[in-house]
This record gives C-alpha cells, sequence and structure tokens, in this order.
C-alpha cells in the first residue's frame, strides 16, 4: 500500500486535476470552433428562417427540462449503489462534480478516476468506492452497446451517417464509431469479469497498468483500486436483483435524456422538423453514434470536436449554416452549465475537505498527547 506521503501527493494531484482553472480551455477551444465555423458558413437567409417566438422557447426549455432529468437520474443511482448512504443534495453535488471532472478530462476515464477520489472523501469504504465507478462504467457501457445494437437493427446503417444505406458505405467515422464501440464493449467486459468472475485476474491486470507512464498521476489511485477488487467484488455479488435493476433504470434514463436534448433543439430551430416517431428515433440514434466517436477525443469533454462533427451527423435534419448555431446551443445547454457549476461548487467542496482534514489531524494529535 503507498505510504501516507504518496498519498497526500496522489490527492493533491487529484484536486489539481479538477481545479476550476481548467474550465478556461474547453470554453476557448469550443467557442472558437463555433466562430470559425461560423464565419466560414454563415448564412444570412438560413438564419433569417429562425422562429424567434414560443415555439422556439418552448423547445430550449424542453432540451434544458431533459437535461435537469438526466442529472436527476444520475443523482438517484449514485443513491441506489452508495445504498442511500448520500442524501438527495449530496447526490446532486456529487454528480455536478463528477460531471465537471468529465468535462475538463480529455476522456470519461479521467472522469471515473477522480470519481474515485471525491467519493473517498465522503465517508464511503475504499471498497465501496471501488465498486461503485468499476460498476457504473459497466452500466454505462452496457447500455451503450445494447442500445447501439438495437437501434441498428431497427434503422439500419444510416444510423452511422446521413445517407449511409450499407455497411458496404462505411467511411473514417464509420470505422472511428465502430472501434469505439468495440472498446467500449471489451473494457465493459474486462470490468465486468473482475468483478463478476474472477476479480484476482483484475487485480493482477489493473497492478500491471499501473505501471504505465502514460497515467502519471492516476498510478497509485489504479494500485489502490487493485487492491480493493477483490472486496469490491464480494459486496457487488451480494446484491439483490432490485439493486442491478434500479441501477440500469437510472443509467438509461440518464443515457436516454440526454439525447433527447439534442432532439429538441433541431426541433426549436427547424420548426418543420417532423414529430414523427421514427424521424425522432433517428435523430435520437445519431447523437449516440455522436457521443461514440467524441467520447475519447483529445480534448477536455470532446470541445471542438463535438461542435464540429455536430453539423455532420445531422446533416439530414438541419443546414449547414443553422447546424453551428445548434451545437453551439446543445453546448451552451448540456456542456458549460457542468464547468460553470464546477466552479462554484468545486472550491466550496474541496474547502470543506480540508477543514474535514485539519479536524481529524488535531484530533489524532490531541490523542497523542
Amino acid at each position: 500500500m503507498p505510504s501516507p506521503k504518496k498519498n497526500n501527493s496522489s490527492d493533491e494531484q487529484v484536486l489539481n486535476s479538477i481545479s476550476v482553472s481548467k474550465i478556461i480551455l474547453p470554453v476557448v477551444i469550443g467557442l472558437a470552433v463555433v466562430l470559425f465555423l461560423l464565419w466560414r458558413s454563415f448564412d444570412q437567409e438560413e438564419f433569417a428562417k429562425i422562429s424567434w417566438d414560443g415555439h422556439m422557447l418552448f423547445w430550449i426549455f424542453m432540451a434544458i427540462l431533459c437535461y435537469v432529468i438526466r442529472h436527476l437520474f444520475y443523482s438517484y443511482r449514485l443513491r441506489v449503489l452508495a445504498n442511500k448512504d448520500f442524501s438527495w443534495s449530496k447526490s446532486i453535488e456529487l454528480i455536478f462534480i463528477w460531471e465537471f471532472a468529465s468535462s475538463v478530462s480529455p476522456t470519461s476515464i479521467g472522469g471515473s478516476a477522480v470519481a474515485l477520489f471525491f467519493l473517498a472523501q465522503e465517508k464511503l469504504s475504499t471498497a465501496r468506492t471501488v465498486a461503485i465507478v468499476l460498476y457504473s462504467v459497466i452500466i454505462d457501457g452496457l447500455f451503450f452497446v445494447v442500445s447501439l445494437l438495437i437501434l441498428y437493427f431497427i434503422l439500419g446503417p444510416i444510423i452511422i451517417r446521413p445517407g449511409m444505406t450499407s455497411m458496404n458505405m462505411i467511411d473514417g467515422f464509420g470505422l472511428v464509431f465502430l472501434l469505439v464501440v468495440f472498446f467500449m464493449l471489451t473494457y465493459s467486459f474486462v470490468i465486468f469479469y473482475g468483478l463478476f468472475i474472477n476479480p484476482t485476474q483484475i487485480k493482477r491486470l489493473l497492478l500491471w497498468i499501473s505501471k504505465w507512464k502514460i497515467l502519471g498521476r492516476f498510478k497509485d489511485s489504479i494500485r489502490e483500486t487493485a487492491m480493493d477488487v477483490v472486496v469490491s467484488a464480494k459486496e457487488m455479488k451480494s446484491k439483490s436483483w432490485k439493486f442491478h435493476l434500479r441501477a440500469n433504470f437510472a443509467t438509461a434514463g440518464a443515457w436516454i435524456f440526454r439525447f433527447l436534448a439534442v432532439n429538441c433543439i433541431i426541433i426549436c430551430l427547424v420548426k418543420s422538423t417532423s414529430l414523427d416517431f421514427w424521424n425522432q428515433l433517428l435523430m435520437y440514434a445519431r447523437g449516440e453514434v455522436m457521443y461514440a466517436v467524441t467520447a475519447f477525443s483529445p480534448t477536455p469533454g470532446g470541445a471542438g470536436i463535438a461542435e464540429i462533427v455536430f453539423g455532420g451527423y445531422y446533416s439530414d435534419f438541419i443546414s449547414k449554416s443553422l447546424s453551428f448555431i445548434a451545437a453551439l446551443l446543445w453546448r451552451l445547454i448540456t456542456y458549460y452549465p457542468y464547468l460553470i457549476a464546477g466552479a462554484i461548487i468545486i472550491p466550496n467542496w474541496i474547502r470543506k475537505i480540508a477543514n474535514k482534514r485539519k479536524s481529524k489531524k488535531r484530533v489524532q494529535q490531541e490523542l497523542k498527547s
């Protein structure tokens, strides 16, 4: 096990990784890309078609509501996974921090690594903390892979990109999509195998991964995780089917409302958008595919990449010039609020953690004396 000195050093590194100063980079990248694309493709006639009326305000409200519901679903999932040790208000706060960490990390894995740290500060056992984060990764990956397969069988290859009627027409983005889905399936299976089938093997794998230099500041956390995987596995195996049902229900609800927000944004800008079920289902499916392609982008929270690919994935629903406005509106509703909320919540949360540590240290010193 790492020494206390190493643990303190690791904690410092994790706290630095969720520093509110990191909101500047994704905001600058995202806004710069959108403004550049708007400058290159702005069409006055298309812009004039936008109806600044009750219809637009209603669907913007619906998009915001979708994200509020999504956040509540994730908060409910955290309560379920933590056996209701967290109140609703604490769960909502922690999901804001989790989402902020994902927003300023190059990948969702970075957010999960930080989640291990902040949940450990909330009086949860190390084993339960590891179990919550690893199980969250499993059920997120499971929902994604299963839902994408269902959508593919219902709608066909057209979910991958506009005009794609056969897998023979696959191109660069299609290949990236397939690789990402394969990767999600692989790491979800590996973690599932480690938690429910052979925790000893996953422990060895994590210890091996912790030696990778590229992981840098997370290596100590990965080693600690490896040592607690066996205990975590026993805890997860003891859970009832109701526990797993609730966790998966909350996961499905959170993801579904995440992508429905995109549908609302397109409807708000393009008044002629058909509300037909199949049309809306295809729009929803494109949102899942787009997320899969941008989920592991090198920029924080996919900033810049998400704005660029948005117009391509929805080109059969919205014109090129309006798509950049839609992308900006989409990010303003679904991404930037977490950066702003993080800037408000995280300093207070870190201050509370620091005060707890000082109090604990003071008590230990008094006991020694």
